[in-house]
């Protein structure tokens, strides 16, 4: 196996689908000879040409538009947005047309396409360059929504996304792109969409988390332990569908819940998951479900973003919080 960074992971990805399939096309703000705002493309200009490897205009509503028309007429292209905040500007097209199409079409056409974005906060830019925006799409039918946080996952997710026949969001967090090496395989392979992932096992409090929090809970998780409180830690990884039936067993075993996202948290991921943890399990709950999010407002400055975003602190007081309830 080889070790690499997430960065290393999702350039892998790309390349070895694109030597299987010359359907694939990468585009957006240079991510030819550039190699993208992160080098995730970085050499793919050099090895699959200009016709597959497409430096676009300032414009992102003109990438996903150019995208989707591509899609349904037989190639399978992945958009690059270079920071999440900046998809607003595509709503239109990726809510009202590519997660539509299927359905508008009775399944004459499919939009097979992927949106690869970095987002998330952590690394000092300024509020629309770290917005978590996850929870738009949650809410957009026929669009699914992946975030990886681990290079292994990335990978394998990445994959499944290119080959999935219908339009994908990858959200790639951005201070886990090369905070870490971990063992990939070489060859192809791919994790299932929609599946979570139990990181961690344990009998007293489920964490559900994704992206880059994960790190931080399996930490906490870690201190909590010596404080003889076992935490069971779930990694979504798929926001779109939900695995519920994970979250559920897990709530069913430990009878507390608490979700972490970096999101803000009215109208976030982390309500739906409480609503539909109420809605099939709540005599399982020992405690109210307790969020810990970032806070109401738009992203933060640089100097204190460290306590807008959720920290070990908060998750241990949340923990505390249900267990003594």
């Amino acid at each position: 196996m080889a070790n690499l960074t997430m960065i290393e992971a999702i350039r892998e990805a790309m390349e070895q689908e694109m030597e299987k399939d010359d359907r694939i096309i990468i585009l957006g703000e240079d991510v030819g000879k550039n190699g993208g705002v992160f080098r995730a493309t970085e050499g793919l200009q050099a090895k699959f040409g200009e016709d597959r490897v497409m430096d676009t205009p300032l414009a992102e509503s003109a990438i996903i538009g150019t995208s989707i028309g591509l899609s349904i007429n037989g190639f399978r292209p992945v958009a690059e947005i270079q920071f999440l905040g900046f998809i607003y500007e595509t709503m239109d097209q990726i809510a009202a047309q590519a997660a539509r199409i299927r359905f508008r079409s009775a399944g004459r056409f499919t939009v097979p396409m992927v949106i690869r974005s970095p987002y998330g906060g952590g690394i000092r830019t300024p509020e629309l360059h770290s917005d978590s925006l996850e929870a738009l799409f949650l809410h957009s039918p026929g669009l699914k929504v992946v975030i990886p946080s681990n290079p292994y996952d990335a990978k394998g997710l990445l994959i499944s996304a290119m080959r999935d026949d219908n339009p994908v969001l990858f959200l790639e967090p951005m201070p886990l792109y090369r905070a870490f090496r971990m063992e990939v395989p070489e060859e192809p392979y791919e994790v299932p969409i929609g599946k979570a992932n139990v990181v961690r096992e344990g009998d007293d409090v489920t964490i559900v988390t994704w992206g880059a929090p994960v790190k931080l809970v399996q930490k906490v998780a870690e201190e909590s332990a010596k404080k003889g409180i076992s935490v069971e830690v779930i990694d979504l990884r798929t926001i779109q569908p939900i695995d519920l039936e994970t979250i559920v067993q897990s709530v069913e075993k430990t009878s507390r819940l608490i979700i972490v996202h970096e999101a803000v948290k009215s109208g976030g991921v982390g309500g739906e998951i409480a609503a539909l943890v109420s809605e099939y399990a709540l005599f399982s709950l020992a405690s109210p479900i307790l969020r810990v999010t970032g806070y109401d407002t738009p992203y933060p400055v640089p100097p204190i973003e460290d306590d807008w975003l959720p920290n070990a602190p908060r998750i241990e007081k949340a923990i505390n919080k249900v267990m003594s309830y």
